[in-house]
């Protein structure tokens, strides 16, 4: 069983930075996936960005050269480096932690943290 908790969520004017932590609890937290989700009001949840523990990354199209994702894996901690952010940024922000083991995937999802960009 993994617990994550996220913060760092907040307000901010377009073209600002926040970044967001979110640290779990258990073991094993190196063979997890880790990730970062969002949902904007009246949309489906999308893929922000992921880094596994060899440091492999994906990020969204809308991500890629604002967005950083890195993990701490001696403080079980994964981030999320936000620049530049714009309006269509705000959302809800959720961290992921998964895995695979013989077949059985092991998801879990943290609260979630609100992230609004205005002025």
């Amino acid at each position: 069983q993994v617990q994550l908790v996220e913060s760092g969520g907040g307000l901010v004017q377009p073209g600002g930075s926040l970044r967001l932590s979110c640290v779990a609890s258990g073991r094993d937290f190196t063979n997890y996936v880790m990730g970062w989700y969002r949902q904007a009001p009246g949309k489906q949840r999308e893929l922000v960005a992921a880094l596994t523990s060899g440091g492999v990354t994906d990020y969204a199209g809308s991500a890629k050269g604002r967005f950083t994702i890195s993990r701490d894996n001696a403080k079980n901690t994964v981030y999320l480096q936000m620049n530049s952010l714009k309006p269509e940024d705000t959302a809800v922000y959720y961290c992921n932690a998964v895995k695979t083991v013989l077949w059985v995937k092991y998801d879990y999802w943290g609260q979630g943290t609100q992230v609004t960009v205005s002025s």
